[in-house]
């Protein structure tokens, strides 16, 4: 009877107010960061209880991972263009060069809070991480199933780790936000090349 009412509780948040309040939870993220954005402050800029917000996400770390993930509308393992190349610039496509830039410096301070909150780490890894690798390894597997990758090439472990690497070495080594243009090129010259599959 307990464990009843909380399950009726989370089912009143229609997916409109659910989206309005990620966006808003996404805001105070990028205006403040995550250590001084509270639960305070998401429940005053949302006009919700905070009890609410506890009810349905269980904490502040939960809440951020569910708005970053709720964020990414379209992920890897739902594109398929026919070939590796058109899947990956598919996925560079996703966001214009501003939004890249938005997300790229919330995606900077989200990292460099995860140093210090476990529980942040930990909800970003089963959330983020975890879903990411395995829709990669959906679009590399689709890759080998056409022939364009071979099975047992040792980049498919890394494939994951290259793109982020790509997006988020551009503001720390070049001190220009990625790109569109600069994405592409990279996984033409990088990754593609690693993973054996020609680009020309």
């Amino acid at each position: 009877m307990t464990e009843a009412v909380p399950t009726t509780r989370r089912s009143r948040i229609t997916p409109e107010r659910e989206a309005e309040l990620y966006e808003a939870v996404l805001d105070l993220l990028r205006e403040v960061g995550y250590d001084a954005l509270t639960m305070d402050a998401v429940a005053a800029r949302t006009r919700s209880s905070k009890a609410t917000l506890y009810r349905q996400w269980g904490g502040k770390a939960q809440l951020v991972v569910k708005a970053l993930r709720h964020g990414k509308r379209i992920h890897a393992e739902d594109i398929d263009t026919g070939s590796l190349r058109g899947d990956l610039h598919a996925v560079v496509s996703l966001e214009d060069d501003c939004a890249m830039e938005r997300n790229s410096a919330l995606m900077r301070g989200v990292a460099m809070a995860m140093h210090h909150n476990d529980d942040l780490r930990e909800a970003f890894r089963d959330q983020m991480v975890a879903p990411e690798m395995g829709g990669f390894r959906q679009v590399v597997q689709r890759a080998i199933d056409r022939g364009e990758v071979r099975p047992d090439c040792p980049a498919i472990e890394f494939l994951l780790h290259m793109m982020v690497g790509g997006f988020a070495t551009r503001a720390l080594l070049d001190d220009q936000p990625p790109t569109r243009a600069f994405l592409t090129s990279y996984i033409d010259a990088v990754v593609l090349p690693a993973l054996g599959v020609r680009t020309d």
